[in-house]
């Protein structure tokens, strides 16, 4: 009898060892990382939807990734300004803007004295097309990605690419170092890259290109999956504070063609399904034509989707666009882990779903639906009046040089000039803007440089302050309230609550409620990966993924 136990104990022992095993196999380098982590992303997307569509997805997208993944219920992105750019660079590099220094889509350069775009370099041209829309590179990212320490790591021999509509996404998830860096040109309609990655497009991207899938798509309506009177956890078609396409179309069928010709470019294919389309069929052949997951070293695939991309605020996340969308990318998301299964075996990879900007709801939704305290702020409006009380007090002049992302570049050169204190301008001008409505708090330059707790209400700026592109004071508004201009659309968000879910080899079901923010995934990819954690990263490992 004594025996027998004592073969239980050990026999129990080598089963707890093997299921030990099994779970650290992922965070051992060599044959036990995953061949590869593919990374899906999409823009604009709010966790809530999950939940919302839940009933209307197939089994083989989120509903797969949900329910045999591991989910991260309270992730969040806490920056100053919520862009794909900033949002990317962030998820990417595991430190915020003031680290990464990509503050926004575009800022002001004070030596050029004009605004830049955050991935414009003329020095790079375009590969895949005649248009300037690869003369691009990531040159304007100050820190490593995790792609770019794979490559380090590796000596080379990972494999890192990414494919995205938007220019920056793909580039800022790529890195410096990756192979391949692919996005979609809104004037050719073309996949195409910049020469900072390649100087010859493959044959199998030329081939792609070839069928035209951007034209092809331009000539379908966007019709609904289902039938239009199932969208029941939508507002109705017709609904009244729906904007639409050009403040008028605003319901189904969706004319892409007539969208198209107006716009006199592609952009528009970018807030319909077959934007997401177009993706989904080029990552397919990207795996067909990549030599990617055959080997020890492991390879890194990051995917976007373009979820309505600037058209969030003319439908909402209530809209029946949004719904439409969301069960078709299920479809997209499920035909591609579908693919990835039966290539590499699920104990092989690993795949991320997260979002690199969430969405927020219209304002005039929240106030004629719900009575809620928000509003319209007109940066034009108050920074008009600012500019009448900096004359006033200081004299005739343009004191105010640029206004970008909410931030405040004054005009250092005439404050100089005019023997004006720096300190006290921008005090002065911070104290009249924080007196509009809708502004709930403006901050000096001269507090963001002494530094602040990540803990308090308004770490976002302070994680998104760089000295050198930042402006002279920034402001936040407050909840529910957005910027609106009178001659160009942004795609605004305060939204910082975004999607976190991990699928694969390793990996087991379960939901993880306890807070973690953007710049832990890096150091958690990294664990997984068996590769060591950067240096100036500031995040912290999920340990609750592998344990």
């Amino acid at each position: 009898m004594e025996k027998y136990i004592k073969n239980l104990v050990f026999l129990g022992m080598v089963i707890l060892l093997s299921l030990n095993t099994q779970a650290q196999l992922l965070r051992n380098n060599g044959n036990g990382s995953p061949k590869l982590v593919v990374g899906i992303v999409v823009e604009n997307m709010r966790p809530d939807y999950i939940d919302r569509y839940w009933n209307k997805f197939s089994d083989n997208g989120f509903k797969k990734l949900y329910n045999e993944g591991t989910v991260f219920s309270n992730f969040k992105l806490e920056q100053h300004v919520q862009s794909y750019s900033t949002g990317t660079a962030t998820l990417f590099t595991g430190v915020y803007a003031a680290t990464h220094g990509i503050i926004g889509n575009t800022w002001y350069d004070r030596l050029k004295e004009e605004e830049v775009n955050c991935v414009e370099d003329d020095y790079y041209f375009t590969v895949g097309a005649d248009t300037k829309a690869g003369n691009t590179s990531p040159n304007k990212l100050m820190s490593n990605t995790i792609g770019d320490n794979l490559k380090i790591f590796t000596m080379g021999k990972s494999k890192v690419f990414s494919v995205a509509l938007n220019d920056a996404s793909a580039m800022f998830s790529a890195g410096h170092a990756a192979d391949g860096a692919y996005w979609f040109d809104e004037v050719s309609g073309r996949m195409i890259s910049s020469s900072f990655y390649i100087n010859t497009f493959p044959d199998w991207v030329r081939l792609f290109n070839s069928d035209g899938y951007a034209s092809i798509y331009t000539h379908r309506n966007w019709t609904t999956l289902l039938p239009i009177t199932s969208y029941e956890e939508s507002l109705e078609d017709e609904y009244i504070l729906e904007k639409g396409y050009y403040d008028k179309w605003n319901t189904f069928p969706h004319t892409t063609t007539k969208y198209v010709n107006k716009a006199g470019n592609y952009k528009p294919l970018k807030t319909t399904p077959f934007g997401n389309t177009i993706i989904r069929d080029f990552t397919h052949e990207l795996l067909n034509g990549e030599d990617i997951g055959a080997d020890h070293c492991t390879d890194l695939l990051t995917v976007f989707f373009s979820s309505m991309d600037y058209m969030n605020g003319a439908f909402g996340p209530a809209s029946m666009e949004m719904q439409d969308t969301y069960l078709r990318l299920d479809q997209q998301i499920g035909s591609l882990v579908t693919l990835l299964e039966k290539r590499f075996g699920k104990d092989n990879m690993v795949v991320f779903l997260t979002a690199n900007t969430s969405a927020s709801y219209p304002v005039e939704y929240l106030k004629e639906e719900f009575n809620m305290p928000v509003g319209n702020f007109s940066p034009e409006s108050a920074f008009a009046l600012l500019t009448s009380f900096l004359n006033i007090t200081y004299g005739d002049g343009k004191w105010i040089e640029h206004i970008s992302g909410q931030q405040v570049y004054l005009n250092h050169k005439l404050i100089e000039k005019n023997k004006v204190d720096r300190k006290e301008i921008i005090e002065k001008a911070s104290t009249f803007i924080n007196q509009f409505q809708g502004v709930k708090i403006v901050i000096p330059s001269y507090d963001l440089e002494r530094g602040g707790s990540g803990n308090n209400a308004n770490a976002a700026v302070y994680n998104s302050y760089n000295k050198n592109r930042s402006g002279d004071f920034s402001y936040i508004l407050e909840e529910g309230w957005q910027p609106t201009y009178k001659f160009k659309k942004v795609n605004y968000t305060d939204q910082t609550h975004i999607p976190l879910v991990f699928y694969g080899g390793g990996i087991q079901p379960k939901k993880i409620k306890s807070r973690k923010t953007a710049i832990g995934l890096v150091p958690t990819l990294c664990d997984l990966i068996g590769i060591p954690v950067p240096d100036r990263c500031h995040g912290e490992i999920m340990e609750e993924l592998t344990n």
